[in-house]
């Protein structure tokens, strides 16, 4: 049983919904979200921040694809 099952709430700065996903804080903070929590390897984030990040987060995957030659 993780985290998320035990009732996580979102690493944004100012959220406090329930987290649905947990993603790398690294490239939480590359896409440009505040996370409050800068301690923590993994940031926790709820179904909209995690929306928001996939959208920020688009331009950096098509790069790393490009690069890698897929």
């Amino acid at each position: 049983m993780g985290r998320i099952d035990k009732g996580e709430n979102c690493s944004v700065s100012g959220c406090g919904s329930e987290a649905d996903r947990s993603i790398s804080a690294d490239k939480v903070k590359s896409a440009g979200l505040k996370i409050g929590n800068a301690v923590d390897k993994r940031a926790y984030l709820c179904k909209e921040h995690y929306k928001e990040y996939k959208k920020k987060s688009k331009k950096d995957k098509l790069i790393d694809k490009w690069r890698h030659g897929m």
